[in-house]
């Protein structure tokens, strides 16, 4: 194995492990652990940034080792859509799906956004985010089982 493939490797483990971790592990724990709803999103949100920064560049990684090392047989391989589909459910996440819950937030006003008028948008947006990355996090599991 070598250097590039082992940093591939690296990649997959690391995206897919802060999946996980912060999306079933770190946010569920905050939102228990912590009465101030407020503080706990706000914290989870924060780590699904850093999340989200190191998925696209785990992401961008893997394409082009994919494309590099198989040229274009890379186009028929399973994991590279995989990939593919993981980073672009990243992008539309942060870029796409966060800045209208931010936006929502923002227009809910001080009080609870869960407890204003925007709660129903804001809530429907969250489940949105929610079940793409239930579906970005299970095709981390096809990532991890595929790559070798």
């Amino acid at each position: 194995m070598n250097n590039f493939q082992k940093l591939a490797a690296i990649a997959v483990v690391l995206w897919v492990g802060s999946l996980w971790a912060i999306g079933f592990i770190a946010a569920p724990t905050l939102f228990s652990a912590l009465s101030d709803r407020q503080l706990a999103g706000m914290l989870a949100g924060r780590m699904f940034t850093v999340t989200a920064y190191l998925g696209m560049a785990c992401g961008v990684y893997l394409l082009l080792y994919r494309l590099i090392a198989h040229g274009a047989a890379a186009l028929r391989q399973l994991v590279f859509w995989v990939v593919l589909a993981m980073l672009g459910l990243t992008l539309v996440g942060h870029f796409g799906i966060q800045p209208i819950l931010e936006g929502l937030k923002l227009k809910g006003g001080p009080a609870d956004v869960m407890h204003g008028v925007v709660a129903d948008r804001f809530a429907r947006w969250h489940g949105i985010a929610s079940v793409l990355f239930v579906i970005q996090s299970l095709l981390g599991l096809v990532l991890v089982l595929r790559s070798r």
